[in-house]
C-alpha cells in the first residue's frame, strides 16, 4: 500500500526548528553566538578565498606570465609505441588508435613523434608527425598521411 509507506525508524530526522523561545535550547540568539558577521542574516560568507576583509592571498601575490588561449594540445604518440601494437600491412588511424588504447585523449589531434624503433611497414595517418618520427616509418617502408582538422 503506497499510502503507508514510511521510513525506517530512525532514518527520518527532524529538523531543528531555532528561534522559537527560551526553553527550546535555541531560542535567543538560535545558535549563532553573540553579534558580529556571521550572526546576522545573510553573513555568510562560503566565497573560496575569503579571508574574512583582509586582502585574500591570491591577490596580494603578484601576478606573473600568461596563457596562450591558441595553444594546440597534441595527443603524443612514440614510433616505438606503434610498432608494438600493429602488424606489418596495418593502416593506423585514430580509429584503430582508440581501439587498441593507445590515445588517453580522443579529442585532441595526433602528433607522432619519433622515439622508439620501427622495423615493419606501416601506412601512418595522424595530424602531425615529427620530422624524425616521418623518416623512421618511411625508411621501414611504411608511408605517412596528414589528415587535415576540419574546425
Amino acid at each position: 500500500m503506497l499510502d503507508k509507506l514510511k521510513p525506517p525508524h530512525g532514518a527520518a530526522k527532524k529538523r531543528k526548528r531555532v528561534g522559537r523561545g527560551e526553553s527550546s535550547g535555541w531560542g535567543k540568539t538560535a545558535g549563532k553566538g553573540n553579534k558580529g558577521q556571521r550572526a546576522r542574516s545573510g553573513g555568510k560568507k562560503g566565497l573560496v578565498g575569503f579571508e574574512g576583509g583582509q586582502m585574500p592571498f591570491q591577490r596580494r601575490l603578484p601576478k606573473r606570465g600568461f596563457t596562450n588561449i591558441f595553444k594546440k594540445e597534441y595527443s603524443i604518440l612514440n614510433v616505438g609505441g606503434l610498432a608494438g601494437a600493429f602488424s606489418s600491412g596495418d593502416t593506423v588511424d585514430m580509429a584503430m588508435l582508440v581501439k587498441k588504447g593507445l590515445l588517453k585523449n580522443k579529442r585532441r589531434p595526433v602528433k607522432i613523434l619519433g622515439s622508439g624503433d620501427i622495423k615493419i611497414p606501416l601506412t601512418v595517418k595522424a595530424d602531425i608527425f615529427s620530422a624524425q618520427a616521418k623518416s623512421k616509418i618511411e625508411a621501414a617502408g611504411g608511408r605517412v598521411e596528414t589528415v587535415e582538422v576540419v574546425p
